[in-house]
């Protein structure tokens, strides 16, 4: 009598914690699969993540740091990465292409939430809206003048979604706008009134404010540094919602314990979560929010419904929504 082999039931690694903590579709659609799935509370390390690969055929991730190492530590058995966002700067691309494993992520899920957030840091700053609670928390009555938007130049770096969005509300608050990205839509730029620029010294020298919305590669990182700071207005007011290695931590704190830097509004820090004595925590004109641009009870739910579909069609051999390699063809796992 021939041996009965037991087929293994598929595992999944999940350690996005917006995912889990948020209820939702996507929770359902993912028990639906009958698949195993095991949870970690990332973004995880390259440490942390190594202790966990080699015993999952698909992986949910966030913003975990997936290295050559990690990637060879995973095979054979890992088939398919699922990126529950857009940012892939945290994984080797290419070690991970080279391997024939397909990385699938979620375009066009959180370009409203980000684009609202990107204001919540203006308005906070503009308003001295910490200065202000705190004082009444503490049983206070100060108050600080605070500054219009009306009128003013807000400058964007990168006009992909969220940028393009984050125009279209600096329109409705009265401001101009200047963009500037190598990849140029016209027919929005006509349509709300957009300037463009034809290099980023123009948008660093046009800004009130300058707000980031580009990817991290080897030209954005360090963007905003002591050399391009000294070519933007004195007391400009930046907004970063994309990450936190585009400004150069040092050279921000510097220009803004200077006033050359009146304000610096970010939801990413080049040290995620920062330690103890961070330079750009404590500071009186920077206001730091952990990472939570995207994370709202409708974006997390678009965002994990599209990781989840992701993950189950690439695993019936099924093409993806969207893959970020598509040059590694996607193959039947179960």
């Amino acid at each position: 009598m021939d041996e009965i082999i037991p087929i293994m039931k598929p595992r999944i690694l999940l350690t996005t914690t917006s995912f889990q903590d948020t209820p939702g579709e996507h929770h359902k659609l993912l028990a639906e699969t009958g698949w195993e799935v095991v949870t970690a509370r990332g973004p995880l390390n390259e440490a942390d993540t190594l202790a966990l690969m080699g015993e999952f055929d698909g992986y949910i991730c966030g913003d975990d740091l997936i290295t050559a190492a990690v990637i060879e530590k995973a095979l054979p058995r890992l088939k398919v990465v699922s990126k529950y966002g857009i940012g892939v700067d945290k994984i080797d691309v290419k070690h991970l292409t080279s391997k024939g494993i397909p990385l699938l992520f979620t375009p066009g899920v959180n370009h409203t939430t980000v684009a609202e957030h990107t204001f919540l840091l203006l308005l906070a700053m503009e308003k001295n809206f910490y200065f202000h609670t705190d004082s009444t928390r503490s049983g206070g009555w100060k108050r600080k003048t605070g500054r219009e938007l009306l009128d003013k130049t807000i400058g964007i770096i990168g006009m992909g979604r969220i940028g393009k969005e984050v125009a279209i509300r600096a329109r409705a608050f009265g401001m101009k706008v200047i963009g500037f990205d190598l990849y140029w839509d016209d027919k929005f730029a006509a349509q709300y009134d957009i300037k463009r620029a034809t290099a980023m010294d123009e948008v660093f020298a046009a800004a009130d404010y300058l707000s980031l919305h580009t990817n991290l590669t080897p030209e954005t990182r360090d963007l905003v540094r002591a050399e391009t700071i000294a070519k933007m207005k004195k007391g400009v007011l930046i907004l970063n919602c994309a990450r936190g290695e585009i400004v150069h931590t040092d050279d921000i704190a510097a220009a803004l314990k200077s006033g050359q830097v009146g304000g610096y509004g970010t939801d990413v820090l080049d040290e995620e979560p920062p330690r103890a004595d961070h330079p750009l925590t404590k500071l009186p004109n920077c206001v730091v929010t952990p990472h939570i641009g995207s994370r709202t009870a409708e974006s997390v739910q678009r965002q994990a419904v599209a990781a989840v579909k992701n993950l189950i069609l690439a695993m019936h051999g099924e093409k993806p929504l969207a893959q970020i390699n598509p040059e590694v063809p996607v193959k039947k796992v179960v």
